[in-house]
């Protein structure tokens, strides 16, 4: 099933239930998380402090939406740590103008921070529920790059590739060939990879082939669907 959901311009509004208190909060975290884990990409920083993380959380959880670490969501998945969103947000290497394939949109937090820093963003979510949650709360912030997909991302989306960037948010244990495929020359697959020892990995894809960079230890949910049904064969 697919979903789409393009909305408004640009997206650069405060949404309500933002505030002096939250935005002060946003900064801290910034600073104290990111800044001084040595995050520098000034566009990157700049998203980190507008999206609203708070909106992407449960309400009984708003008052950690700014610590240091991930929180559940729901349905066994998790926001990410804000360290680690802006870690592979700035893997990708992003001016502006790019076309960027999330697998994994769960919250839409790093969905949101990604239409900040992109020129497009295709998200693709297995959890119906999620997905829904997300393009609404999008919409509601004003994101005008952003279309949604409800389904498995194991292959991608063909339809709109090949992009810039692949980021996922979710965990399998080996690379999918589809996103590698997906991807154009020079572009970037920002991933976590493994079962209960994880790394971080980036893919650049070159003209003979493609090149890995280990990142460092990650945790992230794993990645279900075909990925898992792969696993178990």
């Amino acid at each position: 099933m697919l979903s789409f959901l393009f909305t408004g311009s640009s997206g650069r509004r405060r949404p309500g239930g933002d505030d002096g208190r939250t935005r002060a909060a946003r900064d801290r975290m910034v600073d104290t998380q990111i800044l001084r884990r040595g995050i520098t990409d000034a566009r990157v920083l700049a998203a980190m402090r507008r999206v609203p993380r708070h909106l992407f959380v449960p309400d009984h959880l708003r008052d950690q939406a700014y610590d240091d670490g991930a929180l559940p969501i729901g349905g066994g998945q998790t926001i990410s740590q804000p360290y680690i969103v802006a870690v592979m947000t700035s893997l990708l290497a992003l001016k502006g103008d790019e076309g960027v394939l999330e697998i994994g949109t769960g919250s839409g937090y790093q969905t949101a921070v990604l239409a900040e820093v992109a020129g497009e963003v295709h998200s693709v979510e297995i959890v119906e529920r999620l997905s829904q949650r997300a393009r609404a709360l999008l919409g509601c912030l004003v994101y005008g790059n952003v279309a949604f997909r409800t389904g498995d991302g194991y292959r991608g989306w063909e339809e709109f590739a090949p992009y810039d960037g692949v980021i996922v948010t979710a965990a399998p244990m080996h690379v999918p060939g589809a996103l590698i495929d997906q991807l154009k020359e020079g572009g970037r697959l920002v991933l976590p990879v493994g079962n209960e020892d994880q790394e971080l990995l980036k893919i650049v894809k070159e003209a003979q082939g493609h090149r890995k960079e280990w990142v460092l230890p990650v945790r992230f949910v794993p990645m279900t669907g075909e990925a898992q049904e792969g696993n178990r064969q």
